[in-house]
């Protein structure tokens, strides 16, 4: 195997390249081995003044975020200050969604690992005070509910503002002010901001989305989502050596660089036990734990978490049996591409683990029962219309909603092709990318209930 020096200048050497190929205007690397961490960084932050990133910049790192939250979550455990099988309401009274008896049951537990069933894409603005969790609360007292507590998996951002909340009645305090108290000051975490106003006191950032007609990325028209999901990941930002110093934490049993305990080695093994297996869905682990992605990968397990913010994307994988932590964190353009063939080498290089390939158009389509995939399926994100045209090509019309009609051009219709029984691909990459859609449950008449492509949309079509 390679040590950190030899991966590490092989990164530096070829990110650059990476980039370029990618369309990505900047990214910044951080790799923790044998106690040592290596960063390099190449590119542009701001394609609209021209700020070169350095190794102090921050990048926003999405919904990394979450295991954040979650080891907040675990510290009030480790203290004894909560029980994460009690209904969360026991904490926050005030919780209520659209079905008073999925939030009377509801537990930390099943909203740390995305099973409690509810709708969980709403990017409510509740301002920017410290108050905007607290009020998001009130926000989502209609949210659906999807299936029972605990039945499956499906990605639920509104779940970690709950947590987040809890978080600020049992510390008394905000929950920004929470994360600097409790995990970036013991961790000796110098550059992470939690709001915009404090990003502009260091060398941030801008996303980049996409550009009708161009591969280049254009610079984004804001520079986070808002307050109110802080806790789900939607401003914190940091460099991405402090990102592998936060997870040099999990790797070390709960300790900081300089010793300092800063969460039980049994709450670090319980966030990284599987609670939840996944249907395929390629980026996306195969299980997931306590606010962790779970990746059964060849020499592995892996975990970790990715982030996506407003054109900016976050990726952190981490070995535990080898101490190893890789942390890829981009600002806009095809940025898997540059997250797969960096992380893919370093893992090799150094653990032996193999990164899987991801999904492709098999030569041969698998068959697919197309009258239980016809239908609509709908959240608070897109509209989700799978028809079928004269030929028998299988067609996705995707309507988008809320912010994220405002966010770009309206998507073209994706022709599907079959993958499995129960899975599709898109025919033509989609910004680089042929990711699953996953059909799966009934609605009783034999047709699929869900359609899954890390959230469960429901079917709403009679």
């Amino acid at each position: 195997m390679s040590d950190l020096n030899e991966i590490g200048s092989w990164v530096r050497e070829h990110l650059p390249r990476m980039l370029a190929d990618a369309h990505i205007p900047a990214a910044s690397v951080a790799i923790l081995a044998d106690g040592e961490i290596f960063t390099t960084v190449a590119g542009i932050l701001n394609r609209n003044t021209g700020v070169e990133a350095d190794e102090d910049s921050l990048f926003q790192i999405g919904s990394i975020t979450k295991t954040w939250t979650a080891t907040l979550i675990m510290q009030l455990v480790d203290e004894g200050l909560l029980d994460i099988d009690a209904p969360v309401r026991d904490t926050v009274p005030a919780f209520a969604i659209g079905d008073d008896a999925a939030a009377t049951t509801i537990t930390a537990r099943q909203l740390l690992s995305h099973v409690s069933g509810f709708e969980g894409d709403m990017f409510n603005d509740t301002g920017v005070g410290d108050d905007a969790v607290e009020k998001y609360l009130e926000t989502i007292a209609d949210a659906p509910q999807l299936f029972a507590p605990g039945e499956r998996f499906s990605y639920n951002n509104a779940a970690f503002v709950i947590l987040g909340r809890i978080v600020e009645v049992l510390r008394g305090t905000s929950y920004d002010q929470a994360l600097r108290t409790h995990l970036a000051a013991p961790l000796g975490l110098t550059h992470v901001a939690t709001t915009a106003a404090e990003a502009i006191m260091f060398r941030a950032a801008l996303g980049h989305i996409p550009a009708e007609g161009s591969d280049e990325p254009v610079p984004a028209p804001v520079w986070s989502l808002v307050r109110s999901n802080a806790p789900a990941g939607s401003m914190l930002a940091m460099t991405a050596r402090d990102l592998v110093t936060y997870a040099r934490m999990h790797l070390d049993g709960g300790l900081a660089a300089d010793g300092t305990r800063v969460l039980s080695e049994k709450s670090v093994l319980a966030m990284q036990e599987r609670q939840v297996d996944l249907p395929e869905l390629g980026l996306m682990g195969d299980a997931w734990g306590l606010g962790w992605e779970i990746f059964d990968w060849e020499g592995g397990p892996v975990i970790g978490h990715d982030g996506g913010t407003i054109g900016q994307s976050a990726f952190l994988r981490m070995v535990p049996s080898a101490g190893v932590a890789v942390a890829v964190l981009t600002n806009g353009g095809q940025a898997v591409d540059a997250y797969q063939s960096i992380t893919a080498k370093i893992l090799d290089a150094l653990t032996g683990v193999t990164m899987p390939a991801l999904p492709s158009i098999p030569e041969t389509p698998v068959a697919v029962d197309v009258e239980r995939i016809l239908g609509t399926y709908s959240s608070s994100v897109s509209d989700s219309t799978v028809r079928v045209d004269d030929d028998g090509r299988i067609w996705l019309e995707r309507t988008m909603k809320g912010i994220f009609a405002e966010l770009g051009p309206a998507p073209e219709p994706i022709e599907l092709v079959g993958w499995t029984a129960d899975t599709l691909l898109p025919r033509e990459p989609q910004n680089g990318l042929q990711l699953p859609l996953a059909f799966v449950g009934d609605d009783g008449n034999g047709r699929a209930l869900y359609l899954h492509t890390g959230r469960a949309d429901r079917r709403v079509d009679a």
